[in-house]
C-alpha cells in the first residue's frame, strides 16, 4: 500500500476541540484560525501528498451539529469528489458518531475514504492526542492498493489507534483518549508502528459505483427509552403527536418491553397510523431478537421492526435519511431491516474470521490495560 505524489487529500475543518486554544486569562477554550492548526502540525508537510483545506466559518461546536450541516458536508465532498483521492473531516467528538453515520447514508455509492477524527485535548496542548489522530487519518485517507484503488472506500472514524466503520461507532468516554468503540463490529484497522488493515471487514471497492448525494433528512422523530415505572399518559401523548413520523425505541435486553396492555395498544395504534418504530437494545453490545421472549413477541405483533445490532447514532440517522426520501412507511420499514451501508449485521460466512480478530483485539486490550495499571 502506498500513496503517490499525485495523491490529493482535502481536509475539512468543522470545529471541535482539536482546533481550539486556551484563553490565558479565562482558561476557557475557544476556536482559532485553521491556518494556526496547520502551524501546530508541521509534520503534515512531510507527507508526499497534495493536501488542501476547507474550513467552516465560523467553526462550530459539535453540539451544534445539525442535518443542515451534514448536507453542507455532503455538498463539499460531492463538489470536490473528482478532485481528491480522500477526505479527512476534523470534527468535535460529542456528535462525531452521528455525523459519520449520517454521511454513510447520505453519500450513496461512495468509493473514496471519508475519515472523521478529532481529539480530546486541543492540538496545542502538551499531551494532545490530536496530532497522532490527524496524521494517521491523513495517511489512511491516502492509502491505496497496488492497483490504485483506495484501501478504505467508506466513511470511518479514526481515533486513538483504531479505525472504525463510522455507522458502527459510539462515543464511550468524555475523559479517556480511547473515546470511541465499535461494539458490534470489529475495527477496520489498528495503527501501531505500521497500520494493520483487517480487509475482511472493510467494504469492498466497487468500480461501477457512482456517488449519489442526498441532502434531505427528516428529523420528525424521537429516541424513546424504556425504564421501570414509565407512565402511560406521557407515552400516549408522545405516540399520538401528529408531527411524529418515526421512533427509535430503546428496549431492554434482546428487545423486550413490559407487558402492559396500554403500551402494546399505544404502539399498535402508532404503527397503524403510519409511524415507523424501530426496536434497538439499550445494551452496549448485542442485537435485538424479539422472537426469543414473549415480552419481545408482543412488539412484533404491534408492528415494530427490529433494528438488529444498530447503534443509536446509526438507527436515528438512517431513519431520518429514509423518511427524508419521502418513502411510504412500509418501504421505510423494509429498508430499516436491511443493511444499506454496512450499519447492521455481520455476514455468517465471516463469523470465524470475526471471532479470531475480536480475540486478537481483546488480547491487545488486556495487554494495554495491564500496562496502565
Amino acid at each position: 500500500m502506498s500513496a503517490s505524489s499525485q495523491t490529493s487529500i482535502l481536509l475539512i475543518y468543522t470545529g471541535g476541540t482539536i482546533g481550539m486554544i486556551q484563553n490565558p486569562e479565562t482558561g476557557a477554550l475557544g476556536n482559532f484560525n485553521f491556518d494556526q492548526l496547520l502551524l501546530q502540525v508541521p509534520e503534515i508537510k512531510q507527507f508526499n501528498l497534495d493536501i488542501f483545506a476547507y474550513a467552516f466559518e465560523p467553526p462550530i461546536d459539535s453540539s451544534d451539529m445539525s442535518p443542515d450541516l451534514w448536507a453542507e458536508l455532503v455538498r463539499i465532498i460531492y463538489s470536490n469528489y473528482e478532485k481528491y483521492d480522500g477526505f479527512v473531516i476534523l470534527h468535535g467528538t460529542d456528535t462525531m458518531a452521528f455525523t459519520a453515520s449520517a454521511l454513510s447514508f447520505m453519500l450513496e455509492g461512495l468509493m473514496k475514504p471519508v475519515i472523521l477524527t478529532g481529539s480530546q485535548l486541543p492540538i496545542g496542548a502538551l499531551r494532545t492526542d490530536g496530532k497522532e489522530n490527524l496524521l494517521t487519518a491523513i495517511e489512511i485517507a491516502a492509502a491505496k492498493n497496488d492497483d490504485g484503488t483506495p484501501v478504505v472506500p467508506e466513511v470511518c472514524i479514526f481515533f486513538h489507534e483504531k479505525l472504525m466503520r463510522g455507522n458502527r461507532t459510539t462515543k464511550i468516554s468524555a475523559e479517556n483518549f480511547d473515546a470511541f468503540e465499535s461494539n458490534n463490529y470489529p475495527i477496520l484497522a489498528h495503527s501501531g508502528i505500521e497500520i494493520q488493515y483487517y480487509r475482511h471487514f472493510i467494504r469492498p471497492y466497487d468500480p461501477k459505483a457512482t456517488l449519489k448525494p442526498h441532502y434531505k433528512m427528516n428529523a420528525d422523530i424521537i429516541i424513546f427509552s424504556l425504564f421501570p415505572g414509565i407512565q402511560p399518559t406521557i407515552v400516549k401523548k408522545i405516540l399520538k403527536s401528529p408531527d411524529l413520523k418515526g421512533i427509535i425505541f430503546r428496549t431492554f435486553g434482546s428487545g423486550n418491553a413490559p407487558r402492559f396492555s396500554w403500551l402494546t395498544q399505544s404502539l399498535t395504534e402508532a404503527t397503524q397510523a403510519g409511524k415507523v418504530i424501530v426496536n434497538i437494545t439499550q445494551c452496549s453490545t448485542g442485537s435485538v431478537k424479539m422472537h426469543l421472549y414473549e415480552t419481545g413477541c408482543q412488539l412484533l405483533e404491534a408492528g415494530i421492526i427490529s433494528g438488529h445490532d444498530s447503534t443509536v447514532e446509526a438507527a436515528i440517522t438512517k431513519l431520518m435519511y429514509l423518511i427524508g426520501q419521502e418513502l411510504p412507511p412500509e418501504s421505510i420499514r423494509a429498508e430499516m431491516k436491511r443493511s444499506i451501508a454496512g450499519e447492521i449485521g455481520v455476514p455468517g460466512k465471516r463469523k470465524k474470521e470475526t471471532e479470531e480478530i475480536r480475540k486478537k483485539q481483546e488480547e491487545r486490550g488486556s495487554i494495554l490495560e495491564k500496562r496502565n495499571t
